[in-house]
């Protein structure tokens, strides 16, 4: 059975600064559907719950990626 793994990071676009892998609540889904559903609206609520200064000051953004994990 085929499930999908969220990797989300959290980046800065100053230079210098290094992306860093961030936990989310849910990590691993059924379909690929609902994993890059949940990786936007995740990715969402945490930029708007950070501090909008914060956000422009280190020019934050996040990054996600749904990678296939085969289990036998």
């Amino acid at each position: 059975m085929t499930k999908f793994i969220l990797i989300m990071i959290m980046c800065s676009g100053i230079p210098g600064n290094e992306c860093k892998t961030i936990p989310t609540p849910i990590n691993e889904f059924d379909k690929y559907h609902e994993c890059i559903i949940y990786g936007y609206d995740y990715s969402g609520d945490l930029l708007r719950n950070f501090d909008p200064e914060a956000i422009a000051e280190f020019k934050m953004f996040t990054a996600f990626d749904c990678k296939e994990n085969s289990i036998i």
